[in-house]
């Protein structure tokens, strides 16, 4: 397992190398940037806290930026995404509430390959950083989970530019698969406070494979043009599951997006609207 991940962290700063390297007289680079807020359902399990499935609903805001890079003559592109999910879910007796809040920042590099006019797919390498708690709303001595991992993964993306009538749509699948990491998870029956006030911290940082633990986000948006800007819709499910050191966990969240999105090109810092000879990001 140690050689995988360092095997995988050799590759990331070979990207992240080449995301420094490049010519400066090629194009000018486009930034596309967008903020949505989602709305939907949420299932959470955490056994250190109890033994049921608490279901209700879940808010979150999403920032994304996709960047071009000018590794590859222009063919890699940078994709950072920072999300704030707050849950609410009650007990299937309806008395006990878990509630949750995460935030979690990803940051992708892609090689794009163009295939056709209007189909891009998009494949690379993903480095995830997540930090969160359940909150029971029960329990006296153990009422709070938190939740901290580091992950590297997968990240594919799909994009598909068509036109109904005259009005342009652009498509967008994408997968994000952590394969390997590190996670916070103390045993059963260990308190926080025996952790923090006693120092009872043995086997609370777990390494995760697809072995005790599988993550992923699928994500589906469509781009409507609206003057300058674009109205994003989109769908995005975050499925989580871990089982290690007798606690089993898992989180699971459907939810309905919407916001704006703007796409500019970066001239020396300077932000412009002037789109021509540019090879976008993302449309």
């Amino acid at each position: 397992m140690k050689r995988i991940i360092t095997f995988i962290l050799l590759s990331l700063c070979m990207v992240c190398r080449l995301a420094g390297q490049g010519d400066e007289e090629e194009i000018p680079r486009s930034m596309n940037e967008g903020t949505l807020l989602g709305f939907g359902t949420s299932n959470i399990k955490d056994t250190y806290l109890s033994p049921f499935n608490y279901n209700g609903w879940g808010a979150r805001i999403l920032n994304e930026r996709m960047k071009t890079i000018s590794a590859g003559k222009g063919r890699f592109s940078r994709q950072q995404i920072i999300n704030v999910d707050i849950t609410s879910t009650k007990n299937p007796a309806e008395n006990v509430n878990d509630f949750g809040a995460f935030v979690d920042y990803s940051l992708s590099y892609h090689y794009r390959i163009p295939i056709g006019s209007s189909f891009k797919l998009l494949t690379g390498l993903s480095a995830h950083l997540m930090g969160g708690f359940i909150y029971n709303t029960r329990n006296g001595n153990n009422p709070l989970s938190a939740k901290v991992d580091i992950d590297l993964g997968l990240s594919v993306m799909m994009l598909y530019g068509l036109r109904i009538k005259n009005l342009p749509l652009t498509l967008r699948y994408q997968a994000e698969l952590p394969f390997g990491g590190i996670f916070f998870s103390p045993p059963y029956g260990i308190s926080y406070y025996e952790m923090f006030n006693e120092g009872n911290t043995s086997d609370v940082i777990a390494f995760n494979s697809f072995r005790n633990k599988f993550a992923m986000k699928n994500y589906f948006t469509v781009d409507i043009p609206i003057r300058r800007f674009a109205l994003r819709l989109g769908y995005l499910n975050s499925l989580y599951y871990s089982d290690t050191n007798e606690i089993n966990t898992h989180i699971i969240s459907h939810s309905f997006m919407i916001g704006w999105v703007k796409e500019f090109i970066v001239l020396g810092g300077k932000r412009s609207n002037n789109k021509s000879r540019v090879n976008s990001s993302y449309y």
